[in-house]
């Protein structure tokens, strides 16, 4: 399948297994271009979930966050590549060794090297011992993405435009922590609204509990479509 953007609404399936996680995909009514597996679901379901849903012909972020030495990473990155997902995450805190063994194990999919998490404000590097502030933090991330092969990366809103500036035209960035006006944050520290998200150069947008959670999640994910237009 080759690689779209879509109406840049990436869904995130935040469900404990299967039967949750189809009836969440049956009430977006196929709405979103994209839908993202993250650890929960894949950990209770595995591979073969991830591969029958690509089967279905939908676009799958497998959101895994790969860390570790190279090897492995590249090993994972190849088996992830043969269940069909479109984009797969890493996180670019491995270092470049990392980052282009992913890149040259991908296949046809596209790596996105996860900067910082939206979770995280400077308070959290003080204590995790990371060099901040986040906006410089992220920008150098992505600067290593970029020399490392990477496809794009993974960046709270706030950080677009920096990247913007310093990445090739076609280099994706793919935003978490985007709420719709009036939502919850809940645990994401650095948000913006999908509009503000796409005006400030994102790609693609995910977007998971203000659909999960809302009374009709299909109406919801048009509405993020529509400012993301």
């Amino acid at each position: 399948m080759a690689f779209s953007v879509g109406n840049r609404l990436i869904a995130a399936i935040d469900a404990p297994d299967r039967g949750e996680a189809e009836a969440l995909v049956a009430r977006l009514a196929e709405v979103p271009s994209w839908w993202k597996i993250g650890l929960e679901l894949f950990c209770a379901e595995g591979p073969a979930f991830v591969r029958a849903f690509v089967e279905r012909g939908r676009a799958v972020m497998l959101d895994l966050k790969l860390h570790d030495i190279p090897e492995t990473v590249a090993r994972a990155t190849a088996r992830v590549a043969g269940l069909g997902a479109g984009l797969l995450t890493v996180h670019a805190g491995g270092g470049r060794a990392m980052l282009e063994a992913a890149v040259k194990a991908r296949g046809e999919m596209k790596i996105l090297a996860v900067t910082v998490l939206t979770s995280l404000d400077d308070a959290d590097l003080e204590q995790i011992g990371a060099r901040g502030p986040i906006g410089e933090l992220v920008r150098m991330r992505a600067e290593l993405a970029i020399a490392a092969g990477c496809d794009g990366v993974v960046a709270s809103p706030h950080e677009v435009a920096a990247i913007r500036a310093i990445a090739p035209a076609d280099f994706l960035v793919v935003t978490p922590g985007v709420r719709p006006a009036g939502a919850s944050a809940g645990d994401q520290k650095r948000v913006m609204t999908p509009k503000q998200a796409r005006l400030a150069g994102a790609d693609l947008v995910v977007v998971g509990r203000p659909l999960r959670d809302a009374p009709d999640p299909a109406a919801a994910a048009r509405a993020v479509v529509e400012e993301l237009r």
